[in-house]
């Protein structure tokens, strides 16, 4: 079985952006090198990056999303919509019947990429 590792995002300004994840993590990258940086996000790393073939903002911000969980979705949303991240859906719970202590809520950072806080899953 495999184990996830990492995500590497590339950026054509991957200083902003790695200011941006400051904000939001609370915590410096753990490493930098070169145009690189990495933060520890729980059991995963979070790395950011250069790459010549990048330029502008995602083209199709839905199409891969990171999820960062927390107990408090509300208090979270709250805390970075302040730091200026888009907002592209408040906190929802996730069925359609609404019977789930469940919440998500979307965001997309500078470079258009979205991504989620949610609620622990139980796996």
């Amino acid at each position: 079985m495999l184990n996830f590792n990492s995500l590497l995002v590339f950026s054509q300004d991957p200083k902003a952006l790695a200011g941006f994840y400051e904000k939001v993590f609370g915590a410096k990258p753990g490493w930098s090198g070169g145009d690189f940086v990495g933060f520890s996000v729980g059991t995963g790393f979070f790395t950011i990056g250069s790459h010549d073939k990048i330029h502008g903002k995602s083209k199709e911000p839905a199409r891969i999303m990171f999820n960062f969980e927390t107990e408090d979705v509300q208090g979270e949303f709250k805390r970075i919509k302040k730091l200026g991240a888009k907002v592209i859906a408040e906190p929802y719970h996730p069925r359609e019947d609404g019977d789930s202590d469940m919440l998500i809520a979307t965001f997309a950072d500078p470079d258009g990429n979205y991504f989620q806080l949610m609620s622990p899953m139980d796996m």
